[in-house]
């Protein structure tokens, strides 16, 4: 123990945080921070420290519209025709559903997982798990199967999220088709790049963004576990969705219509300025663009219909098949950084919650990966059917706008 404590402490002075030495010395149970240390890569966030001075640079004449299919304006045939393909990898145990669920519901002033907020629908209140679980439920009565359903937790939430399943019996889900694996962590930095303490005394760490899917799929041995039940088609959206379609045999069958590895449900845009990513293009590669990245004049740009160039908004409603998801694991994302306002305990072991933001935290985002493939398949769809979010607790997207449309849907 003594090599390995005087071993993290060199790793800091090296690497400029030193001040994580007192809290070393100080701390009566030393190990878990000391392996903290040296299992840091000093290297990595040296990087990410330096990317924070560097500004966001998109050059508008590498943005390129992308095609899409209108599914509502496709003859009924090539709607059946798609939905047929789909529905055989269904029918036939080929097809799994993945729910990102590793964030917290602080901005909706709830406690705990954000999958665990009670929604006031009709004709009573329900969980936002407990939403997404019944809707499977649906799926695998008219299919006649059971979807393999894989749930990504965070450190930060995962104890929580499994007891509360535990709890509601998983709302009727077998609870042998449900697998639960958390996503990865990175440090918190301040503005300085000098680490954070949390109030266990160990460095400050916080889930690394949606991107790390892909690679907690494999390293936690969800992947394998797919492969080895011969799924062949995954679809992965968010969990703040309460009219997530997890189970669309017309995407499914688009993208092998389409010799595509991957494919997404989008709807339109409200307005230009909707605070939204769009699918478009980049150096002839498709990708997510977000809205604090397309100039406000290609917002605004429409085709000859009227309707807007950069108009298919994501919804979080991806499919991959099995050899996409395979080669994204192997990927690494970059990190797009984000100041947020961090607790913190100072030297004096007091715990400080700062009024303005102090500190980067760094997210891979996983639309990032589709510009490592050729092309992906674009299904546009109706947001009143497909498009409810929870994200804020007033105002747009909010618990008020998708009770709303959760309850004109399940009225129709």
């Amino acid at each position: 123990m003594e090599k390995n404590f005087e071993k993290a402490k060199q790793l800091l002075r090296e690497n400029n945080q030193e001040h994580i030495i007192q809290y070393l010395e100080k701390s009566k149970n030393p190990e878990k921070l000391v392996e903290q240390i040296l299992n840091m890569d000093f290297e990595q966030l040296s990087n990410l420290y330096e990317s924070t001075k560097r500004p966001i640079e998109i050059e508008e004449s590498e943005i390129q519209p992308i095609k899409f299919v209108d599914k509502n304006k496709l003859p009924k045939e090539e709607v059946t025709e798609l939905e047929e393909t789909g529905k055989k990898i269904i029918r036939e145990n080929h097809y799994a559903v993945v729910t990102m669920a590793g964030g917290q519901g602080t901005r909706l002033g709830h406690k705990g997982p954000k999958g665990t907020f009670l929604v006031p629908v009709e004709p009573e209140p329900k969980y936002i798990f407990q939403i997404l679980t019944e809707s499977l439920i649906r799926e695998n009565q008219k299919y006649g199967v059971v979807i393999p359903w894989y749930i990504m937790t965070s450190e930060e939430n995962n104890e929580e999220t499994i007891a509360f399943f535990e709890e509601h019996g998983y709302f009727g889900y077998p609870k042998e088709k449900i697998t639960f694996f958390k996503q990865g962590k990175l440090p918190i930095m301040n503005t300085e790049g000098k680490l954070l303490m949390d109030k266990n005394g160990l460095i400050r760490e916080a889930s690394d963004g949606n991107g790390s899917i892909y690679a907690s799929l494999a390293k936690s041995g969800a992947l394998e576990k797919m492969k080895q039940e011969k799924i062949q088609w995954i679809f992965i959206g968010a969990v703040d969705n309460i009219l997530l379609n997890m189970v669309d045999p017309s995407l499914i069958g688009l993208c092998i219509k389409d010799h595509n590895q991957i494919a997404s449900r989008t709807v339109t845009k409200i307005s230009p300025k909707e605070r939204v990513g769009v699918f478009g293009k980049k150096k002839g590669h498709p990708a997510v663009i977000e809205y604090s990245e397309i100039p406000e004049e290609m917002a605004e740009e429409v085709d000859e219909d009227g309707e807007l160039l950069y108009g298919e908004a994501n919804t979080v409603s991806m499919l991959y098949s099995m050899e996409a998801l395979e080669k994204a694991s192997k990927i690494q994302l970059n990190y797009h950084k984000a100041v947020k306002k961090m607790g913190y305990l100072d030297e004096n072991g007091q715990w400080i919650e700062p009024k303005e933001p102090n500190a980067f935290k760094f997210e891979s985002f996983m639309f990032d990966v589709f510009e490592s493939f050729d092309d992906i398949s674009i299904l546009r769809s109706k947001r009143e059917e497909n498009f409810a979010p929870i994200k804020n607790a007033e105002g747009a997207d909010s618990p008020e706008t998708a009770r709303k449309l959760y309850n004109q849907f399940h009225q129709n």
